[in-house]
């Protein structure tokens, strides 16, 4: 599959699975940005998706997910791949110390999906437990449903720092996408078939600027008949768009205690600044017959201008 991002072209290479080399302090950074303390925690990821359990058309999709993982370019990370401990789960893994193993985004052969984004807050707990085991934990586990697993979470969720996480399964008699962010209501919610949703670093749709512009350019994509390479190119762009969306009050608002400059920055879709930004870009298509099509598009090296795309398909296990 040949794919362009921006008019450029970008070779299709296998998961190497090797961790991103280390690449300058964030720290620089924020002292131009008259360092605010929370940026150290900054890690923030966009998502958008439409869920259609049951498509008209034969060649359309039950899901179409696009998603950034916004990180530092020095947090050492897995590339996507299938776990060398259970060939059935295919993700990136963080490689941090202390939280080795968890993930932002991941689906296994038997249709599990999860997805994370932080909730932008002043001040994180240091000490709080690491959220990425709660998207590795989800694939891995045998006995609960997307929404029994959310119920369990939610009774843990002041365990955790900001976080909202996306459970679903897709299976051949019922597809179920449920959602619970721990800043919100105590219980999780299922979503209502046939919608297109997005989630950044608030509640669920909240519309912040960057979410409703994302959103905006993502619904004029999926509802067009595109074949896979065109989709997956189209959305590619949309993740890679760099538009400033400010002045925006109601993320001014919740990031009380972020520098202005840092709120501007994270404004955009893709989040770019010289050491903190957009890193990965995953694409995950799953069509009436339960094909899943997972691209993504990962830095090398700390350097935006180097970037590997790998692309997996396989079919779902009934």
């Amino acid at each position: 599959m040949g794919l362009r991002v921006h008019g450029i072209p970008v070779a299709i290479e296998a998961a190497s699975g090797t961790p991103l080399s280390t690449c300058p302090s964030f720290e620089s950074y924020c002292s131009q940005c008259e360092r605010a303390s929370p940026t150290t925690n900054t890690p923030m990821c966009i998502i958008f998706f439409k869920f259609d359990p049951r498509p008209a058309s034969k060649n359309a999709y039950r899901l179409i997910l696009a998603a950034n993982r916004d990180e530092f370019y020095n947090r050492p990370t897995k590339a996507a791949d299938f776990w060398a401990s259970n060939s059935e789960i295919l993700s990136g893994l963080d490689l941090e110390e202390g939280k080795e193993g968890g993930s932002w985004l991941g689906i296994n052969k038997r249709g599990k999906l999860a997805a994370l984004t932080n909730y932008l807050e002043g001040r994180p707990n240091p000490d709080a437990q690491g959220r990425g085991f709660l998207v590795s934990n989800f694939l891995t586990d045998q006995s609960q449903d997307s929404y029994s697993y959310l119920t369990r979470v939610s009774s843990e969720g002041h365990l955790y720092n900001g976080f909202n996480l996306l459970t679903a399964e897709f299976k051949a008699k019922e597809d179920t996408v449920c959602y619970y962010g721990n800043r919100g209501n105590t219980e999780p919610i299922r979503l209502n078939p046939a919608g297109i949703y997005g989630l950044s670093n608030s509640l669920l749709e909240t519309p912040w600027r960057k979410l409703e512009h994302g959103k905006r350019l993502f619904t004029g994509v999926v509802n067009q008949p595109l074949p896979c390479d065109s989709l997956v190119q189209d959305l590619l762009n949309i993740l890679n768009n760099e538009e400033l969306n400010t002045p925006d009050p109601a993320q001014e608002s919740q990031g009380e205690g972020y520098s202005s400059p840092m709120l501007r920055v994270l404004s955009s879709v893709c989040v770019r600044s010289p050491h903190y930004g957009t890193r990965t870009n995953t694409i995950i298509l799953i069509d009436a017959s339960g094909n899943v099509t997972f691209t993504e598009r990962t830095m090398l090296n700390c350097d935006i201008s180097q970037w590997s795309t790998s692309s997996f398909q396989f079919k779902l296990k009934d």
